[in-house]
């Protein structure tokens, strides 16, 4: 109740005083094109076992289509269940497509191979893949589509950081837990997820799939039940934007939003980001905030899934302890969330890294949601994972990392362009 009266409040205070952050951010983003909608639920996913649990209830009552685009799909026991799902919705008469990309699909160790694509072919299962990594493969490294968007009936949609694997429940040997997060969106915004969705799917496959049915038109999705509820008082009406990155189409929206997030910021700023290389923008946007009296705080985590990236990460964060800024080691795993919460006003969850691959190269999709109550609920997540981790200072770095460390960050600090 306290976290609806706040929402309540800020959104009377937004309206009074036009300068606020949120509503700058909205601002800014329109003068870019980005639409927003004022009618929309959104629902927290915290974990890999709240979001397959949650996105499995949804499309075993599917009555029309099931559309899913995914970095990688593994080819373990989660990856099963879903097939198996979706090859029965299949068989119920519910069209089902599915996108991967072909270099995610190659760089992890549980690849879909000819064969899983021809089985799933035959049951019904439409899947393709985004441009397959093929000889002379340097040219196949850039462009990748990094998104995780799932539609179902065109009523429901979600998105996040997660791809479909057993790792986001049960964590690796190499990093323990693997921590992230997903959204559940309903409201307009799904229209837009879907228009995403078509556009790569018409893309890839050479068919103009189109038409109302795939979108969510006058009627939500109330024969979807036992899925987890947005207890926010402002479910149902929450203002929110999807940022879309398309190479050549809109190669800087991602980097833009970011940018102003941070250079909006009146009061505080909270960021969790796996791979956080960070061009010179962003470090001189976030040293600039802490000057304006801005508390910013960064959480990164001690373990990574890949090499070299992580050193550069731990070089950028001491940088910016030493202007000021709070830094946060999560030790209990690998954080791979991607979000950042500014003024406790607005607040995204979406798919994009800020690292070159994201900001320059890959498509990706945030979805940038106006809302008091969701950004806490994000800003408490953020609190308790402190209890995780330690703080950055000059001692615990020296404690942490050893010159040969510290020379090797320096190092990768030069390759940022790359990483």
């Amino acid at each position: 109740m306290k976290i609806c009266i706040f929402s309540v409040l800020l959104f009377f205070t937004c309206n009074v005083c036009a300068q606020t952050s949120d509503s700058l951010i909205v601002e800014n983003l329109r003068d870019e094109g980005i639409t927003f909608s004022h009618n929309n639920s959104v629902t927290l996913l915290m974990s890999g076992q709240e979001k397959f649990d949650d996105m499995f209830q949804a499309i075993r009552q599917a009555r029309s289509s099931v559309h899913l685009e995914y970095f990688n799909f593994r080819n373990d026991s989660i990856a099963s269940l879903l097939f198996r799902l979706l090859a029965q919705k299949a068989k119920e008469g519910v069209e089902v497509r599915a996108l991967f990309d072909g270099f995610g699909n190659d760089s992890n160790n549980r690849p879909l191979k000819r064969k899983h694509l021809k089985q799933m072919r035959s049951v019904g299962i439409e899947i393709y893949e985004f441009d397959p990594v093929n000889f002379p493969w340097v040219n196949h490294v850039f462009h990748r589509d990094h998104r995780k968007i799932v539609v179902i009936d065109g009523k429901i949609a979600y998105t996040g950081g997660m791809n479909v694997a057993d790792y986001y429940i049960n964590g690796t040997e190499v990093v323990g837990e693997w921590r992230d997060m997903h959204c559940r969106i309903e409201g307009d915004e799904v229209n837009t997820l879907q228009k995403i969705f078509l556009r790569m799917w018409n893309k890839v496959t050479g068919q103009n799939v189109y038409g109302a049915k795939y979108y969510r038109g006058y009627h939500g999705a109330d024969y979807i039940t036992g899925l987890k509820p947005d207890t926010c008082c402002t479910a149902g009406k929450k203002m929110v934007g999807i940022i879309n990155r398309e190479p050549r189409v809109t190669n800087k929206i991602i980097r833009k939003f970011y940018t102003d997030a941070i250079n909006e910021a009146k009061d505080s700023i909270k960021l969790v980001n796996p791979y956080l290389t960070l061009n010179n923008t962003l470090k001189r946007a976030l040293r600039n905030a802490v000057k304006r009296g801005v508390k910013v705080e960064i959480m990164v985590s001690a373990h990574s899934d890949i090499p070299l990236t992580p050193d550069c990460v731990f070089y950028n964060v001491h940088n910016l302890m030493q202007h000021g800024v709070d830094v946060w080691i999560y030790k209990k795993g690998f954080h791979h969330t991607k979000i950042i919460m500014v003024d406790g006003r607005f607040c995204t969850v979406g798919s994009a890294n800020l690292n070159a691959r994201s900001l320059n190269f890959d498509y990706e999709e945030n979805a940038v949601i106006i809302d008091p109550c969701t950004t806490k609920e994000l800003n408490d997540m953020f609190e308790r994972d402190k209890a995780e981790s330690f703080k950055l200072t000059e001692e615990t770095w020296d404690e942490w990392r050893t010159p040969w460390q510290k020379f090797v960050g320096w190092f990768a600090s030069l390759l940022t362009p790359f990483l």
